[in-house]
């Protein structure tokens, strides 16, 4: 599709609801990433080309600036090819919350293909792409990556910066790359990452490390920890690829042992309170004066707010909207938003115990295959605990990597390998002896 159209004029969804805006932004001439494509997902600010975060809330925003992983992107010669669709403002696992329809699954027809960042992993998966770029709050790239059966990498809070990336939960969230080989993730991760003085979050460490490189396979004495919380609850034909996956590893040099985490009962309670409560904040400035459809108030504040909100947002938004401000509510914030931050903390101290008797910790990526398509959305909560696997990396800010282990009735299963803070090459390392 012609740059030439304005955003708006290009901006919808496409036949396959993988895409929301399909517009191509062509980089420099040379680079890391010339002559490849890159899909977006639509929560990452693009400078003329319209972010709508799923959200008919944002249907009409056209950002004035680039995300600096955007502008990366761009210096490395990557092509961008759209944007892709994804669970509103980032909230879901499913990618059937956008306002825009769900996205499908290539790997898998008439599944979801998880979420948030659904339509980057389906976009790749189906060779709209050649790489992808996602934002992983609670699993948001791993979740997709397993469903459809790509690479997908969660990096160490801080590793990437966050300017531009539209915010759900700021303590949580990370903008990651997906790709078909983890070589092309972490080829895409080697240009993305590095400080940023916009973006107050971002570090230094790891920075200068050449993360393509450290896809050599080359697992020999590598030590693998399998928390047995992660494994023990998952679907019978999801554990036994696990399982599989695993002695293959030990074929190629590995040794694995059984560790415990068990503050990962409270990991997905403490996450969700405290996602919530970060996102009830953050979405306070969609009001239909600084962003959002205006509205017939007739002078009445309150009544304009709460009309653009209501016509706005779609009900999962609302509903976490509901309860993250109920959590932060006088008399309530000790009791949920304290605690869950207390839950936080002990969910870190057992990875960094676990991550001193081995090098990284293996699971699956999801405890469940892909769910049909419409399954999950009348039981959010079934929705909540399938992220059991995923969310306490982000509660304890670490690196993680999905990398397609094999098929459970013909469905995709992923692996996932965590590693201790700014280990992305160890994983790297170790997922890409998995392909192997």
């Amino acid at each position: 599709m012609s740059a030439s159209h304005s955003p708006l004029e290009v901006a919808r969804v496409s036949e396959s609801s993988i895409f929301i805006t399909e517009e191509r932004i062509v980089g420099e001439d040379e680079g890391q990433l010339a002559g490849k494509t890159v899909a977006v997902k639509d929560n990452i600010s693009t400078k003329n080309v319209r972010t709508t975060c799923g959200s008919a809330m944002l249907e009409r925003y056209v950002p004035p600036y680039d995300a600096t992983a955007i502008k990366r992107l761009k210096e490395a010669g990557a092509t961008i090819v759209g944007k892709t669709n994804m669970d509103e403002f980032g909230m879901g696992s499913t990618t059937e919350t956008s306002a825009f329809g769900p996205a499908p699954n290539p790997a898998a027809e008439g599944h979801v293909p998880g979420g948030s960042s659904g339509g980057s992993a389906a976009a790749v998966a189906a060779g709209e792409a050649d790489l992808a770029l996602g934002s992983d709050t609670g699993g948001s790239i791993r979740n997709p990556a397993a469903f459809c059966g790509v690479v997908g990498i969660k990096p160490t809070y801080g590793l990437v910066s966050r300017y531009g990336l539209v915010a759900y939960a700021n303590s949580l969230e990370q903008i990651g790359p997906f790709a078909s080989s983890v070589e092309d993730a972490a080829a895409l991760l080697d240009v993305i990452a590095g400080p940023d003085e916009r973006d107050g979050t971002s570090r230094k460490e790891g920075a200068d490390s050449d993360y393509a490189s450290a896809a050599d396979g080359d697992i020999d004495g590598l030590s693998i920890g399998v928390p047995t919380e992660l494994v023990e609850g998952a679907d019978d034909g999801v554990r036994e690829t696990f399982w599989d996956a695993i002695s293959k590893l030990e074929s190629q040099g590995a040794s694995y042992h059984e560790v415990s985490l068990p503050s990962i009962e409270y990991g997905v309670a403490a996450y969700y309170v405290l996602a919530m409560s970060e996102a009830s904040s953050n979405l306070a400035r969609f009001d239909g004066v600084r962003y959002g459809p205006a509205t017939e108030s007739d002078g009445n504040w309150n009544e304009a707010f709460a009309e653009v909100r209501e016509q706005g947002f779609g009900p999962e938004v609302k509903r976490r909207i509901l309860l993250g401000t109920y959590a932060l509510s006088a008399g309530y914030h000790e009791k949920y938003y304290g605690k869950a931050q207390d839950a936080r903390a002990w969910v870190k101290r057992d990875f960094d115990d676990a991550l001193s008797e081995a090098d990284v910790l293996a699971s699956p990526t999801m405890p469940v295959p892909p769910f049909e398509l419409g399954e999950s959305l009348d039981d959010p909560l079934k929705m909540y605990l399938s992220d059991a696997n995923t969310v306490p990396v982000n509660l304890a800010n670490l690196p993680a990597i999905s990398v397609p282990a094999g098929k459970t009735e013909k469905l995709p299963v992923g692996l996932q390998l965590i590693g201790p803070v700014f280990g992305e090459e160890t994983i790297i390392r170790a997922a890409s002896a998995v392909e192997e």
